[in-house]
């Protein structure tokens, strides 16, 4: 019998996590309809999942590589910090693991048994390091830009001209190697907008500050820009950190920024400029990416908020 790993995909791995994550926003209180609308399945088909004794494909189900991924992508969904196209970004990650002599090769053999005792290497192609790291770049800042349209309190923090949110690939020089989204983020009453989907070199600054950071340290490649405020550096501060100040000029910015962080003798997680004609005040933080900047930036956002 003729039998392709997708078809093991389809036919075992799909239903295994949609039970799976049935039970798991089950118990985060969402409702079947709810569930139903994140599965892509009936309200009916989510009552047995939920209900029932759903048929698990073992192997998949007891992976725990699969259960942490489930488990992240129920988060995601119950706080809406996650949406489909992350989720399937998150699931086809477990499939290529199962698929390079994991689980989905053992169910493969299985049902095939002329590959039983090949070392089949059918779903084994190897790695295409460059695409890899630009989908983890823009997976990063997908998931910083949406982290920042829903939490409340953020808004007071933006810029009047926008903020934006940046992750390079390892080894960038220049701004096409650093993702951001087109046309910055915007507020709109209380809330951040994202305005569309991140692509590489869609911001200048953002880009120019995390590469004059890359030569100091390659590890620092994610940045998020606030607007520069007395209760924001406070609560830096108050989170161990030291902000360091630089010249709010654009000439020679890189240049500029890469001796300040030369005479720190580090790259400091917050620098900042205070302004001046045509350039409003901005605060950078930093991260190993995007992700990580925005979810310490909301940290300081919290802090001074609970400050006041």
């Amino acid at each position: 019998m003729l039998r392709f790993p997708s078809e093991i995909v389809v036919d075992r791995f799909l239903p295994t996590v949609r039970a799976m994550l049935a039970v798991e926003l089950d118990e985060r209180g969402l409702t079947q309809q709810e569930i139903a609308d994140h599965l892509g399945v009936s309200q009916a088909a989510v009552s047995q999942y939920v209900s029932g004794d759903p048929p698990l494909e073992e192997r998949f189900a007891d992976d725990e590589r699969l259960q942490t991924t489930v488990g992240a992508i129920a988060d995601g969904f119950a706080s809406g910090s996650m949406d489909g196209y992350e989720a399937l970004g998150e699931l086809l990650a477990v499939v290529r693991e199962f698929e390079d002599r994991g689980p989905i090769c053992a169910v493969h053999e299985e049902e095939m048994p002329a590959l039983q005792g090949l070392g089949c290497d059918l779903c084994v192609r190897g790695t295409d390091e460059t695409i890899s790291a630009e989908r983890t770049a823009l997976t990063a800042v997908r998931r910083a830009s949406r982290r920042l349209s829903t939490v409340p309190g953020i808004a007071a923090h933006v810029p009047n001209v926008g903020t934006n949110v940046g992750t390079a690939v390892p080894g960038a020089t220049d701004e096409t190697d650093v993702a951001a989204v087109p046309g910055r983020l915007q507020t709109v009453g209380s809330r951040v907008i994202v305005p569309a989907e991140p692509e590489f070199g869609a911001s200048k600054r953002v880009a120019e500050t995390i590469l004059a950071a890359m030569t100091v340290n390659s590890g620092v490649r994610g940045a998020l820009n606030l607007s520069t405020s007395d209760d924001l550096l406070a609560a830096a501060r108050d989170h161990g950190y030291d902000p360091l100040q630089f010249d709010a000029g654009y000439e020679d910015r890189s240049e500029r920024l890469r001796e300040r962080f030369a005479d720190r003798g580090e790259v400091p997680r917050v620098i900042y400029h205070e302004g001046t004609f045509g350039i409003p005040p901005v605060t950078y933080v930093f991260g190993e990416t995007a992700a990580e900047a925005t979810d310490l930036a909301l940290a300081f956002v919290e802090t001074a908020r609970e400050d006041e």
